[in-house]
């Protein structure tokens, strides 16, 4: 080993010329500067062109510096000339010694070489004999198998042709069928709701379905009607207008309480049982009325009744029945609205009036009209309404 420096730079390598055969390999000839001097400076003799002259204050050597290195290793063999293109063969085997820094290997060369294992010579060779024990022997390469080639005309497995998928999906339709199938089958039945219980008593009486209900003929309404039933309330509240009753009287014969030839024909024929009759007043005693209830024996019969002596001047109504108080006292004098109504077998007939018993005007006939309104709502059309339900009174 040396320092940078010690040794001087090779000389150029320059190839010989080809068209001169007579000249041995890497020597010049004649005509090359360096023929015949190997020891000749590269450049020609003399300095290097780029070697300057010293410098006047270059130091002198230091006196301790030391003629030649410890580590300075001796010449190489690889140094020496060799001729071109021949193989390196060294004499012995290469790391056969052992430098000054170098550690003892615990295998050695000889060791390596001629035991089994992978740095073992080939059969037959040595270990010198150009056998490198760092390496090992190469293996030959297998070669990679060849790609297969696509064959059109070659038919794939038997579960990918078209036929085989078709067969499997025809299963898997039926087996999905075949589940349903059996789940249908095996389904039980829900259970049956439980009959509902008869009631002892129905809610609503089962009767005509006609209009009226059970009040359309006496047949099926056959209980006699009362005063209490008809005109429970003295005094009663209808849209803000108050009233009063009065009087109330039941007749023993149905023509005891009517005027006029048609009206009393129409009651007999019609067999008319019952004649209950009543007196109202308003909150001024300024409109005073009777109200009457005939009981038919059928609706056909009430009609009759409350359409006996209608149009123009009536001849044929209901009796007005006075009462003893100061506005009812007054019932049967003068002008007055007159006419009738039915429900079912029944005949309701009205008589309403002014106190002083003046003609009432088209508007004053308004006031009559709902002030008979007001009064059978609020007394006889309830009751009847009931019976029309029921067949008899609540």
């Amino acid at each position: 080993m040396g320092y940078p420096g010690d040794q001087q730079p090779p000389p150029p390598h320059q190839p010989p010329d080809p068209r001169r055969r007579d000249l041995p390999p890497y020597s010049g000839g004649d005509d090359s500067p360096l023929a015949g001097r190997r020891d000749a400076p590269p450049y020609g003799g003399g300095q290097p062109p780029y070697q300057r002259e010293q410098p006047p204050y270059q130091r002198e050597p230091s006196p301790y510096a030391r003629e030649h290195s410890p580590y300075e290793r001796e010449q190489s063999p690889y140094e020496r000339e060799q001729g071109p293109y021949q193989p390196y063969r060294p004499e012995q085997p290469p790391y056969a010694g052992r430098g000054p820094h170098e550690q003892e290997s615990p295998h050695r060369v000889e060791e390596l070489s001629s035991g089994p294992g992978p740095y073992a010579p080939p059969p037959g060779g040595q270990p010198g004999d150009g056998w490198d024990a760092r390496r090992r022997p190469t293996e030959p390469r297998v070669p990679a198998p060849p790609e297969p080639v696509w064959d059109p005309d070659v038919k794939g497995p038997w579960w990918r042709r078209p036929w085989a998928l078709g067969l499997g999906l025809l299963a898997l339709i039926g087996a999905l069928f075949t589940g349903l199938w059996y789940a249908a089958s095996n389904e039980k039945p829900p259970a049956a709701a439980p009959a509902p219980t008869k009631r002892s008593t129905p809610l609503a009486p089962e009767g005509p379905t006609g209009k009226y209900g059970y009040t359309g003929s006496r047949a099926t309404d056959k209980s006699p009607l009362s005063l209490g039933e008809l005109f429970p309330k003295r005094k009663f509240l209808k849209d803000k207008r108050s009233y009063v009753r009065t009087v109330v009287r039941r007749e023993k014969k149905c023509a005891d309480g009517v005027t006029g030839d048609k009206i009393t024909k129409a009651l007999k024929s019609g067999g008319c049982t019952q004649l209950l009759r009543a007196s109202f007043a308003d909150a001024k005693g300024t409109i005073i009325g009777t109200v009457g209830v005939a009981n038919l024996r059928t609706s056909a019969a009430a009609k009759k009744v409350a359409s006996a002596g209608g149009g123009g001047e009536r001849k044929d109504y209901l009796k007005p029945l006075p009462g003893k108080d100061e506005a009812s006292k007054h019932l049967g004098t003068g002008e007055a609205y007159a006419g009738g109504w039915t429900h079912g077998h029944y005949a309701v007939l009205l008589w309403f009036q002014f106190k002083d018993g003046h003609k009432p005007t088209k508007t004053e006939q308004k006031r009559l009209y709902q002030a008979a309104v007001d009064v059978t709502d609020a007394t006889v059309f309830p009751a009847l309404d009931t019976r029309s339900l029921t067949g008899g009174p609540s």
